[in-house]
């Protein structure tokens, strides 16, 4: 990984609002950040350019199911290997009938992050945050910061216990 990595305690201006404020009161140990080119934040362009594993970093989707005229808000992280399997085990665990990605306005409005820098960190609490067993097996992952110009760091593990955090086996596929 070519990157400088910082503690989020001594970095707090490379994060969204409430990633912030998750993130210093969340207690997971080791959590670091690092600042990068936003014109490279999409994920495939941010591995290239920083020497960072495919299989070592994850990527936070924002979904929106439809049921009895209710909408499901909820988000799956998977390995950057994979997508996430949203038509079968995404559609049934929410118990929806249409499910699909989230509009970008709706997404960014909810979160108050930035559109590509959405992270599982500091989203509303209401939220299933649905979370492949594969992200939770990886000793270390990159993940998104609330904004474009910088990553988090984090132990895959420590991602369980966000509030809302379902951990799915064959999510990512």
């Amino acid at each position: 990984m070519n990157l400088e990595i910082h503690p989020v305690s001594d970095r707090p201006d490379l994060l969204a609002p409430p990633v912030k404020e998750a993130v210093l009161r969340w207690a997971a140990a080791d959590v670091g950040v690092a600042e990068i080119d936003p014109e490279l934040a999409d994920t495939a362009a941010f591995c290239a350019r920083y020497d960072q594993p495919l299989d070592e970093s994850a990527n936070c989707v924002v979904v929106a199911g439809k049921r009895g005229g209710q909408t499901r808000m909820a988000a799956c992280v998977v390995l950057a290997t994979t997508r996430a399997d949203i038509n079968g085990l995404v559609r049934k665990h929410l118990d929806v009938r249409k499910l699909s990605f989230a509009a970008m306005d709706d997404a960014v409005a909810q979160t108050g992050m930035e559109y590509g820098g959405i992270t599982p960190v500091g989203l509303p609490e209401s939220w299933p945050i649905l979370i492949d067993a594969a992200v939770i097996a990886t000793s270390k992952v990159v993940i998104g910061s609330g904004v474009r110009r910088s990553k988090l760091i984090v132990p895959g593990a420590a991602l369980a216990d966000l509030p809302g955090a379902e951990v799915l086996t064959g999510l990512g596929r």
